[in-house]
């Protein structure tokens, strides 16, 4: 008979604490009222680490074969590549128009 692996219950209530800490510093940028660019990027930054912690633990991508890991993680990463710099052709389009219609009358 075969038995399945059992991950211990630790490593499950380590990361539940760090889950916890982490959405509490993301509550704590806006209980200080961080404004601007320096809010977004921490607001960013521990979202994608809770999104990371949790694919990585809760899923069991940590303990997948590498393959199955780039299967899963390189289609939405490529397809990041591609949004950012479809954002980029589109404010050197956007500049580039307000550049001609107010020059041009």
């Amino acid at each position: 008979m075969e038995q399945a692996q059992q991950h211990p219950l630790g490593i499950y209530f380590k990361i539940w604490a760090l889950l916890f800490v982490l959405s509490a510093l993301s509550y704590m940028v806006d209980y200080v009222q961080v404004q601007g660019m320096l809010r977004w990027t921490l607001i960013i930054t521990f979202m994608m680490l809770k999104a990371g912690l949790i694919v990585a633990v809760f899923m069991h991508m940590m303990w997948e074969r590498l393959a199955l890991i780039y299967a899963i993680l390189l289609p939405p990463l490529a397809l990041l590549v591609l949004v950012a710099i479809m954002a980029l052709e589109s404010d050197y389009t956007f500049f580039n128009r307000l550049a001609h219609f107010f020059t041009s009358t």
